[in-house]
């Protein structure tokens, strides 16, 4: 997924371009979405691996906000690398002139992190059951 967006630039992979007729070319909302949905399982594997916090309510609670810390210091690289590197911001970040481009991004990753909680906890339960049977 990063391979396309780096040859093409974020803002002008193909695909994407008025896609649901958007103006603006939406590859890198599919990036951020992901950027909260695979680490919602690495989290969610360590925590309960490590019995780091009982009860699924406040596990669930951890691990999202460890996926938006993710996602804002990964926003506050990308304007870091903008500002030191002296290049086009708005075409380094992707904002395609859309001013809630960054909190849009951390929408995504809020979603993506929500998403993977709800479709794929009771699966990884039953690995993590199948496991600890196992050994």
């Amino acid at each position: 997924m990063l391979m396309v967006g780096g040859h093409y630039t974020y803002a002008e992979v193909p695909l994407f371009d008025g896609l649901f007729g958007s103006e603006r070319n939406n590859y890198d909302k599919v990036g951020h979405f992901f950027q909260g949905f695979v680490p919602a399982l690495l989290a969610r594997e360590i925590l309960i691996r490590k019995n780091v916090v009982n009860g699924d309510f406040w596990r669930s609670v951890i691990i999202v906000s460890i996926c938006l810390a993710f996602s804002a210091f990964y926003e506050l690289v990308e304007w870091w690398v903008a500002i030191a590197t002296g290049e086009n911001a708005e075409a380094f970040l992707g904002t395609q002139g859309y001013v809630w481009d960054t909190q849009s991004d951390m929408g995504l990753a809020l979603l993506g992190a929500i998403c993977s909680l709800l479709v794929l906890s009771s699966v990884h339960n039953k690995q993590l059951q199948k496991e600890l049977f196992k050994g």
